[in-house]
């Protein structure tokens, strides 16, 4: 591939919007949820699949059950995804915080027990 393919398509991926939404890590075994709102959603599920392999998870209880019950007894996923906003300022924060709160309402109505971690929006 020629170098200025190459670049046109490095400056394509980088101006290419990444899908935002509400994210969930389930322990299919107890049914504690951990739920997380996030500005790029494939970004945001490696990184927790990674920290759970590694060991590093912020959240201690999660991470503990992750030990015990392994890889196979956890479910990480999209949960809803967030429609992208017109132009180039939108800023779906605020949207991503009212979609996340609307599952957590949703999720403990339907009575589902969450780990404690809280994940920003990233």
């Amino acid at each position: 591939m020629a170098d200025v393919d190459r670049k046109a398509r490095i400056d394509e991926y980088k101006q290419t919007p990444r899908p935002a939404g509400i994210f969930v890590v389930r322990n299919t075994k107890t049914g504690r949820t951990l739920i997380g709102p996030s500005l790029n959603l494939p970004g945001i599920l490696n990184r927790q699949k990674f920290q759970l392999e590694l060991g590093s998870h912020p959240d201690k209880e999660l991470q503990a059950d992750w030990n015990e019950l392994g890889a196979e007894a956890f479910v990480i996923e999209v949960l809803d995804t967030l429609e992208p906003g017109d132009g180039p300022v939108a800023d779906p924060a605020d949207d991503l915080e009212a979609l996340t709160a609307m599952w957590i309402e949703k999720l403990t109505a339907s009575g589902v027990s969450f780990y404690r971690h809280s994940v920003k929006i990233k």
